[in-house]
């Protein structure tokens, strides 16, 4: 994370940082700010989704994991 002369506590992830929403509780690319939202998309691609900047925080190794594994399991069933 780059805290860009901030606290540890209010870091803003760079663009296409993986992080966690634990409202809900998905792991997701962070895109940028709009207004007072965290703007994050799901991994793999997908519609973005509106998060609390203060509620998200950097994914975990198996959060991360999970995630690409979720990815690689979507485009195994499509024969992709």
């Amino acid at each position: 994370m780059v805290t860009q002369g901030k606290p540890a506590d209010t870091a803003v992830p760079e663009r296409g940082e993986l992080v966690y929403d634990p409202v809900t509780r998905k792991v997701g690319e962070y895109q940028d700010k709009a207004g007072p939202y965290a703007m994050l998309r799901p991994v793999g691609g997908g519609r973005e989704w509106q998060a609390d900047p203060a509620q998200i925080r950097p994914a975990s190794p198996a959060e991360r994991l999970s995630a690409g594994v979720r990815v690689a399991n979507k485009r195994a069933r499509r024969g992709l």
